[in-house]
C-alpha cells in the first residue's frame, strides 16, 4: 500500500474551498472507466477513498451534483461552486459516508499512489500500468486485496 500516512490538505483551483483528510486513506483507486475518464477530462481518475467523517471541509461551502452511473444508483460530485474543480464523490451504494477524494486536489499528492489500477478493460491503449500494482479489467472483492486496517475501518463504517 502506498505511503498514505500524513494528515493531507486540499482544495479546489480558485482557492474558495479547503478541506483536509484526517487519517490515511483506506485505499486509493486508479480508475479507468469511460465514465471516469469522461469527468476528469483525463485518461483516469485518482480516487483516495476515506471515511466521510474523516473529511473535514475547512473553508468554503461545496455543491452536490449528481451524474448517473452505468450501476443507475448515481455519483453525487462534491465541486467548488465557483470554478467546479471536482474535490470528492459519493458513489450510489456506499451513499454519503465514504468519500471517494480526487487524489489531485491534494495540496502535496506525494505519496499518495495506486494501491489498484481498476477498469482496465477500457483504459487508454498509451497509459502503461506498472508491473507492480494490481490490475483489474472491472472491479474487485476488497475482502481478497485491501490490507486488515483499511477492511477494519471499512467494516466499522458499514456496520453503523
Amino acid at each position: 500500500m502506498s505511503d498514505n500516512t500524513m494528515v493531507k490538505e486540499g482544495g479546489c483551483a480558485c482557492g474558495a474551498v479547503r478541506y483536509r483528510m484526517n487519517d490515511k486513506p483506506m485505499y486509493v483507486h486508479c480508475c479507468h472507466c469511460t465514465d471516469c475518464q469522461r469527468h476528469s477530462g483525463s485518461a483516469f481518475a485518482l480516487n483516495a477513498l476515506i471515511e466521510s467523517g474523516r473529511l473535514d471541509l475547512l473553508q468554503g461551502e461545496v455543491e452536490a451534483i449528481v451524474v448517473p452511473t452505468p450501476s443507475g444508483k448515481g455519483q453525487t460530485i462534491k465541486r467548488c461552486p465557483t470554478c467546479k474543480t471536482a474535490l470528492w464523490s459519493h458513489y450510489g451504494a456506499a451513499g454519503p459516508v465514504l468519500s471517494l477524494v480526487r487524489v489531485g486536489t491534494v495540496d502535496q499528492p506525494h505519496g499518495i499512489e495506486p494501491d489498484m489500477h481498476i477498469f482496465t478493460r477500457s483504459k487508454q491503449p498509451w497509459v502503461n500500468l506498472p508491473d507492480d500494482v494490481p490490475t483489474v479489467e472491472v472491479f474487485y472483492d476488497a475482502e481478497e486485496l485491501w490490507p486488515e486496517e483499511s477492511l477494519a475501518r471499512r467494516n466499522a463504517l458499514f456496520a453503523r
